[in-house]
């Protein structure tokens, strides 16, 4: 089974390379994170036609996530549970005996402010929520932009992220809380020291110079993370023509 996330930074602007990318990697599930457009709006005809079923919550102008699979979903949340905030940032679906989530947490910049609040309730939200599905099920997928840097081998230069968000420590705390629950980081399971940016920003050549950050996350459960096989961010995807800031990140299961 081929699992992939991707922060698509607008699903009708970059249409034509996600219909391309689906054909060429074939994933069986793939979430979707900045799809930045309301319902009515999201391509289930295109996507369709290319043998993919999708869930989406939708907002205008930004945020917004979806699940594409080639089997039945079943949607459980369109919202994460006792997060105060109405953005469209999770979506929690079933597929086959599988919990599988996107995730869009929010970046939080700048450090201190009403947005860096949010960020923090939802983590503990997140976290509230994990803890309470594992108690439940032992399948369980939560894939997204976590916009996190957990360790200082996941940003190309830390010293420039000492003030950011996404580097804080109480940041970091709330990810590896959720590890503390059991559940995995997909691709430090199998890289523990390896780069594996899966974020350039657009500007200075970063991604030409691979001034990246790794901050797009699989989590799983540990009976998830015992049928890992593969995880690897797609940097292709990063060359290609207009694309997202982001990449994909896809793995295997044996499942």
């Amino acid at each position: 089974m081929k699992i992939a996330t991707l922060n698509i930074n607008s699903v009708n602007a970059r249409l034509p390379l996600l219909l391309k990318w689906l054909r060429q990697n074939a994933p069986d599930v793939l979430l979707l994170q900045e799809i930045k457009t309301q319902y009515n709006d999201f391509p289930f005809f295109e996507i369709n036609a290319s043998g993919y079923q999708a869930k989406a919550v939708g907002q205008k102008g930004y945020n917004g996530v979806a699940i594409l699979a080639k089997q039945n979903i079943s949607v459980r949340s369109e919202n994460l549970p006792k997060f105060e905030y109405d953005e469209a940032r999770y979506l929690e679906t079933q597929i086959n005996d599988i919990i599988i989530s996107s995730v869009y947490m929010p970046n939080g910049n700048p450090v201190g402010s009403a947005n860096y609040k949010k960020k923090l309730a939802f983590m503990d939200a997140f976290y509230r929520h994990a803890f309470e599905l594992k108690k439940q099920h032992n399948k369980i997928i939560f894939g997204g932009d976590f916009n996190v840097i957990a360790g200082t081998n996941d940003v190309y230069n830390p010293s420039l992220f000492a003030q950011d968000a996404l580097f804080q420590k109480e940041v970091k705390d709330r990810l590896c809380a959720l590890q503390y629950l059991g559940y995995y980081d997909a691709y430090r399971a199998l890289h523990p020291s390896s780069f594996g940016y899966t974020y350039w920003d657009y500007g200075t050549l970063a991604f030409q110079n691979d001034f990246g950050l790794r901050i797009d996350y699989l989590m799983c459960s540990p009976f998830m993370a015992e049928k890992l096989i593969t995880c690897e961010p797609d940097k292709s995807l990063r060359a290609e023509e207009k694309p997202s800031d982001h990449t994909a990140l896809i793995a295997t299961f044996d499942i």
